[in-house]
């Protein structure tokens, strides 16, 4: 594939494909778009392929709304029943140092404030995880609760759960390659606070619930997309039989 997305990208047949489908062509399609120019950065990375992703959604959802991470916002999305909400290269530094895989790309679709399809790439890792083949999620193994944290910078309800669940911690990258480690049976609970956005959550937490997974705010209410403002800071992604466990030591917090 070409790094001039402008003028060469390819071409998703739209007739007979469902939503879940077409999340996962555009992921993985944004995914090899990515491979192909790592060497350039993780800003042309961003740039080229939320280009791509939005020349995609207007060939073959011309109807819908977008929200993107990399594009300014079009208020139009809140008249709009189907909006997109796609995060091109979620995990840019990451991405900046090859040949790690923690990074992802985001694309899902919401009807009424809801995730209905989903799909996060893995690129790196050569997978696309979606909604319309829901990932089996493996069973629970023994010993303490694995936490997924991010390398950088741990939010502050990690360190309530690490003493409250007596946990080990498994440091990663993006907020993609952490919810899907859950999906994946490599961790049991994905916790953020401190700010995230929608496109940040989106699509993992599609998956994710899709896998039979519990996602909510950490206070336990429901995750809520296409609002005026993207901000949505916090959130939880855990096995369902965690559920209780979790949900009680975050009120104790």
């Amino acid at each position: 594939m070409t790094s001039d997305t402008a003028g060469a990208a390819p071409s998703i047949p739209a007739a007979g494909m469902d939503d879940h489908t077409l999340a996962a062509a555009l992921a993985h399609e944004a995914g090899e778009l990515l491979l192909a120019i790592r060497d350039q950065g993780g800003a042309e990375g961003d740039r080229q392929s939320n280009e791509l992703l939005l020349h995609l959604l207007a060939q073959t959802r011309p109807r819908d709304a977008v929200l993107s991470e990399e594009s300014t916002d079009n208020h139009i999305r809140l008249e709009r029943d189907r909006v997109w909400v796609i995060d091109p290269l979620d995990g840019t530094r990451e991405y900046g140092e090859p040949p790690r895989e923690d990074w992802a790309v985001h694309v899902a679709l919401t009807s009424g404030g809801t995730p209905i399809a989903g799909a996060v790439a893995l690129p790196a890792a050569g997978l696309v995880l979606h909604t319309g083949t829901p990932p089996v999620l493996p069973a629970p193994v023994g010993g303490p609760i694995r936490l997924a944290v991010s390398r950088t910078r741990p939010p502050a309800c990690v360190d309530h759960l690490l003493t409250q669940l007596d946990a080990t911690l498994v440091p990663m990258g993006s907020a993609g390659a952490k919810a899907m480690a859950v999906v994946r049976g490599d961790v049991d609970v994905y916790a953020h606070s401190g700010g995230q956005y929608e496109w940040d959550s989106c699509a993992p937490v599609a998956v994710a619930a899709a896998a039979g997974l519990h996602v909510s705010r950490l206070d336990g209410s429901p995750l809520r997309y296409n609002e005026p403002n993207p901000y949505l800071p916090d959130l939880l992604i855990c096995r369902p039989e965690l559920t209780d466990t979790v949900l009680t030591a975050l009120r104790d917090s």
